[in-house]
Formats: C-alpha cells, structure tokens, sequence
C-alpha cells in the first residue's frame, strides 16, 4: 500500500506533537523549515525537512501530498504559505484528503467573560486575531479546499509550561479579577488534529481548549505549590511590567467551549483542566 503523505507547513513545537502520533503508522511526513541545522534534528525522527527558501521542492512535494498542515503564523505582509503556495495548493485542492490550518481563539476577541462557541460571531479586537481571522478567510475561498479549521487556545506542554517560567524566575502573578483565559496541552491538540485526519469533516471549525477556563495568576500559583515555590509576588495588572504584546493578551477576556470536538470525535482530553495537566509535567499525581 502506499504510504499516506503529509506536508506541514511550519513544523514547530505543535506539529512536531502530531508527529509523534503518526510514527507508528507507517507515514511519510514532510516539513518546513527555515533553520538549516533543523534539517538534521528532524532527520531523527524520520521527518524529511524542507527548507523554507527552497520553493521548486516544496511545490514539488505539495503535488505528491495527501495531507496538508498549515502552522505558520501570518503577518502584516499576510499568509506566507498563501502567498507563496496558494496556487499549487489550489490544484491540488481535489486530491488533497485534508487540510489543516491552525488558527487562534483570539478571532473571536473580548467577550467580558462570557463563554464562546464555534458559532460565535468572530470579532478580534488586536492585530493577531485580526490576521488569524484574514488567513482562515482565505483559504476558506478556495472551492474544493478539504478545510478544517483548529482555534487553539493557550498551548502548553513538556519545556513550555509555567512551571519552566517559574523556574527560569521570570513568573509573577498579575491579578486581574475576573480575567479569564482558556489553554489546551500540546498532546490534546495533537490528538485532535489525528481525529480530525482520521474522521475528516470538510469545512469544520473547532475551538481546541479544555474544560476549564482560568485566570493567569490561579494557573501559576497552582504551578508555585507543585514544585514547592516560595510564593510569588502578585501584581495588580496595572502596574505589573509586562511588554506591550503580553499585556494586549489581557484585551481579551472570555471562556471558551470545547464540547464540539468532544461530541464529533468521541474524544476525551487527557488533560481536562490545567491542573491535571501541570501535575503531570511535575511529575505528580492529580
């Protein structure tokens, strides 16, 4: 049989998690990247790497791909991969079996608290979900485009967590009553994306987070008693020093609902809530 082709674009901290789930089953991945020495690394778990600046091997492999993940970031100058690679991807649309793109919760911008579905009407209140909402635009404009749309929330996991900002002695608690945002382990977004592959539904929109909603300063005071931290200071939101992107993470506030990819896929998180997840990377029962 022939071996299922996936090509990510932009194959960082989350892709390289699908990854993992797809080893043992026999496929042949391909990645961007824009770091020569990344080549070697990825090489290791059987990734053949494609520089970014190679642009007549990346058409290539987009002609051969059954799968396709799109992870990359736009910016101001746009989608990169969409200005790059829109067209060959465009005629490949009707052999493609899936694309994927990762978008951000921050399209649906500030809702005072409030929980949000996929339903919700998206209007992003800063410049990233501003970007995020033009990228899913469009590529949802290509006809026959196999689009399945994954809102991330907070992404944490194994050396990006709290507990490493804790460590690293760059943590503080910003109290902000009733700021609340949502965040999902690396692993849970993974095994998202493998359902999604495995159960595609074209067009779909998914919110990827898990049950529970929290305040920043909660997250890592929890985080301080797991690793046995001596208290950390707390800073009214006002005064704290934070960098003028950090703060604008703190213009959106609201709850986001994950129930849809828990009914359509039969999907159980394995890490429902924060603390179930940082008590695992501490290595601790919860």
């Amino acid at each position: 049989m022939t071996r299922p082709c996936l090509l990510i674009f932009g194959l960082g901290y989350t892709a390289n998690a699908l990854v993992d789930h797809l080893i043992d089953e026999n496929w042949e991945v391909w990645g961007t990247t824009r770091n020569a020495p990344t080549v070697d690394l990825l090489a290791k778990k059987s990734i053949n790497a494609l520089l970014w600046s190679d642009e007549l091997e990346i058409k290539s492999v987009i002609n051969r791909s059954d799968y396709i993940l799109h992870s990359i970031a736009p910016t101001e100058a746009g989608d990169p991969v969409y200005e790059k690679f829109a067209e060959q991807i465009i005629s490949r649309s009707k052999q493609l079996s899936w694309f994927g793109y990762l978008s951000t919760t921050s399209v649906y911008g500030n809702h005072d608290g409030n929980w949000v579905d996929e339903k919700t009407p998206v209007n992003p209140s800063n410049s990233r979900g501003r970007l995020r909402l033009e990228a899913e635009n469009r590529w949802a404009s290509i006809k026959n485009l196999p689009l399945h749309i994954f809102r991330l929330a907070g992404i944490y996991g194994v050396n990006r967590n709290p507990l490493d900002k804790i460590r690293s002695g760059k943590a503080q608690l910003i109290s902000k009553p009733g700021q609340f945002f949502s965040r999902i382990h690396v692993e849970d977004i993974a095994r998202v994306l493998k359902a999604s592959i495995d159960m595609p539904n074209y067009g779909s929109v998914y919110n990827v987070c898990d049950d529970m909603p929290a305040a920043q300063d909660e997250v890592l005071d929890y985080a301080a008693k797991l690793i046995n931290y001596p208290d950390l200071p707390r800073v009214v939101f006002e005064e704290a020093k934070m960098t003028p992107m950090a703060r604008s993470f703190y213009s959106d506030n609201k709850r986001v609902k994950n129930d849809l990819i828990k009914r359509e896929f039969k999907l159980t998180l394995k890490y429902p809530d924060f603390k179930s997840g940082l008590s695992a990377l501490a290595g601790k029962l919860y």
